[in-house]
């Protein structure tokens, strides 16, 4: 008992050390210091009802919109809960022909020219919000056709939302799809 009574001490007191007044003060700085990064980066509509988050991404399927990568998540598309690639290699035959007849979907939709890779292909995660200004830029005419505006407006609207790479130095450009469906909609596109 005399060893004992120390270990249930420290498990207790470790329990709330580590499992509640640690994450309570993490959690406490992230919101104040990062409220919206803390909040989930949330991203709201012209009549401020949030319509998704900038680091989730989302299905669109109609030709007015700008498409993003593929999810792997499946049945489950975009769900961050069923977050993760698929772990299938370019030898597995489902995943040969899930990305032939994605690349085929996307050239009966009108792109021409090799297809970009995350147009084809789902992210690491299966969740990413974003897509290459290559991949945006083949989409320009299928949406202004859709919209029945110029493709000067669609992509003037894609560079405004290109970002470069973090810190300067790191990764690609990038488009943040559901910001710019967002904006086709609000601008009444």
């Amino acid at each position: 008992m005399q060893t004992l009574r120390p270990a249930f001490l420290l498990l207790f007191l470790f329990t709330i050390l580590c499992g509640g007044l640690y994450p309570a003060a993490v959690t406490g700085l992230a919101q104040l210091l990062f409220p919206d990064q803390a909040g989930g980066s949330l991203i709201s509509d012209h009549n401020g009802r949030v319509v998704g988050s900038e680091l989730i991404g989302q299905p669109f399927s109609d030709p007015a919109y700008l498409w993003t990568r593929p999810s792997a998540s499946g049945e489950f598309a975009y769900n961050p809960m069923a977050s993760g690639g698929s772990n299938a290699g370019p030898t597995n035959p489902a995943y040969v022909a899930t990305v032939t007849k994605r690349v085929l979907d996307l050239r009966a939709a009108g792109i021409i020219g090799p297809v970009p890779a995350d147009l084809a292909q789902a992210s690491a995660s299966g969740l990413d919000p974003h897509i290459t200004p290559l991949a945006a830029s083949l989409q320009i005419k299928r949406i202004a056709d859709a919209r029945g505006i110029s493709a000067e407006e669609v992509a003037s609207l894609v560079t405004s939302h290109t970002e470069p790479r973090q810190f300067g130095f790191m990764g690609a450009p990038r488009v943040n799809v559901l910001a710019v469906n967002l904006d086709l909609e609000t601008n009444g596109k």
